[in-house]
């Protein structure tokens, strides 16, 4: 086999597989044709590492001349991914297109369907704070996360909607196809609680299959997970690694009946980030074209930038100025840091603002892999297909929390107005997102950033005083503080 296979970043001409390379070029591929000048600046940076933040910036400020600019930076973005990016087996290497149609050299996966004995919930319940929501208390705290700027009005008004009309969690139309089923912030959990349908592709651990099979039997949906033949226990059979399987996970998919939702919901540290989040979107896209009917649902991370509605400026600037405690140290802090800390977040009338929360600490390859799940958001609205993109919270994910310095911002993030949720009250409001996109799905708006403005849950960083990285560190030094403490 070689050194590296499955899905692999293409070779530079000395024959190291660089991200940093690959990352320059999508970058310089997407701008070139709306801006010639930052797709030379992209491709001329020298410490991609650290220099990516302002590129992948550029890549929202470029595309809002016009919709038609942010669609062409989208699809040419995309495009350069899928034409760059590699399938490579034992003795050939590939596009990832090809290998989807490769036949598979191992057994075909079998499907096995855990059903849930279960009744299917037809009332939304909120898990936050230790209690379960329902009904007027549910009400009252997106009210209570609008007014404090944590949750986008329209967040609000599309869960109070399925709120109000529980038959819509009755999902037994659709079939959700989880792509990285065991992930915290997926709605695997909702949707069998609900008695829906799920196929569920993930890794192949014992421990993730065994906790969605006791998942599924608990409530009153099906999982359906591809699993290899076998006389040993249905979790050391489960799973698939959709970097190094794509053809078997291909072929698999193919026997999945019924109108499919496609969801994904991978993560993964660093470049392998990159490759699994391909290995997903070579698979949407072929299925896509197979399906009319296909939907496709992604969300989207709070650390990235973003084009935010006037109003959500006019509240952070509101903020800015109001006098508080930090407003006293303000000026001394800019001043030492050689103004790095405590910026505004916009400047006032800023119609659109850009709202920048890349955090260094994630790194390019987590950058590029959430930005391709937007550029496929926006290519399948113009083609008339039913989008479910939410940018979700902030959120005590396994993820986030193994990671120091974020951890400790989030600890300290109360301190400038962000609320960084539970993973149980994050996940169920994205699903219950998920289920308002499908009912009432909505056209294309006039602009792609008002598509992905829409219905935001982004914890308070869009509508706080200070600009997320320039308030990072001392929100780091608050929680560590608390940690001592």
């Amino acid at each position: 086999m070689p050194a590296e296979s499955g899905v692999v970043f293409p070779p530079t001409a000395d024959g190291a597989r660089s991200t940093s390379a690959l990352g320059r070029a999508v970058v310089a591929d997407a701008l070139r044709a709306v801006d010639p000048v930052g797709a030379r600046s992209a491709q001329q940076e020298t410490d991609w590492r650290r220099g990516y933040l302002v590129h992948f910036r550029r890549l929202v400020e470029a595309g809002l001349s016009s919709a038609a600019a942010a669609g062409r930076i989208a699809a040419d973005g995309l495009a350069s991914l899928h034409e760059r990016m590699r399938f490579a087996s034992a003795d050939h290497e590939t596009t990832m297109r090809d290998a989807l149609d490769h036949v598979p050299s191992s057994e075909p996966l079998g499907t096995v369907v855990v059903e849930g004995d279960g009744e299917p919930e037809r009332e939304l319940v909120l898990p936050y704070r230790g209690q379960r929501l329902r009904g007027d208390e549910i009400t009252r705290q997106l009210t209570a996360w609008v007014e404090a700027g944590v949750i986008e009005p329209s967040c609000a008004e599309a869960v109070s909607a399925v709120q109000q009309k529980p038959d819509w969690l009755d999902l037994s139309d659709v079939t959700v196809v989880a792509f990285g089923a065991g992930a915290e912030m997926g709605p695997v959990q909702s949707v069998l609680r609900w008695g829906g349908d799920v196929v569920a592709i993930d890794l192949a651990r014992p421990a993730i299959w065994n906790r969605l099979t006791e998942t599924a039997r608990r409530y009153a949906g099906r999982l359906h997970l591809p699993a290899r033949p076998g006389t040993a226990p249905l979790a050391e059979r489960a799973g698939v690694n959709l970097v190094h399987e794509l053809p078997a996970v291909r072929h698999w998919l193919n026997g999945i009946d019924g109108r499919l939702v496609l969801g994904n919901y991978v993560y993964a540290d660093g470049a392998l980030h990159v490759r699994v989040a391909m290995a997903v979107d070579v698979l949407t896209e072929r299925l896509l074209t197979e399906r009319p009917d296909a939907a496709v649902s992604c969300l989207a991370t709070p650390t990235e930038v973003y084009a935010v509605p006037a109003a959500a400026v006019e509240q952070s600037v509101e903020a800015y100025e109001r006098r508080t405690k930090l407003k006293l140290i303000r000026r001394p802090l800019k001043v030492l840091s050689g103004g790095r800390l405590l910026q505004r977040n916009y400047l006032p009338g800023a119609d659109p603002g850009i709202c920048d929360s890349l955090v260094t600490q994630q790194g390019p390859n987590y950058a590029l892999a959430k930005r391709l799940q937007r550029w496929r958001a926006t290519t399948a609205r113009a083609e008339g297909r039913t989008v479910n993109l939410t940018v979700a919270p902030p959120t005590r994910t396994r993820s986030v929390m193994k990671n120091r310095a974020l951890a400790a911002a989030y600890a300290g993030a109360h301190l400038f107005g962000v609320e960084v949720f539970e993973p149980g009250t994050a996940n169920t409001l994205m699903a219950a997102l998920l289920v308002h996109d499908l009912r009432r799905p909505a056209p294309p708006r006039a602009h792609p950033w008002l598509d992905e403005a829409a219905n935001a849950a982004h914890g308070g960083i869009w509508r706080v005083a200070y600009a997320p990285r320039s308030a990072l560190g001392l929100a780091a030094l608050v929680g560590l503080g608390g940690a001592r403490g």
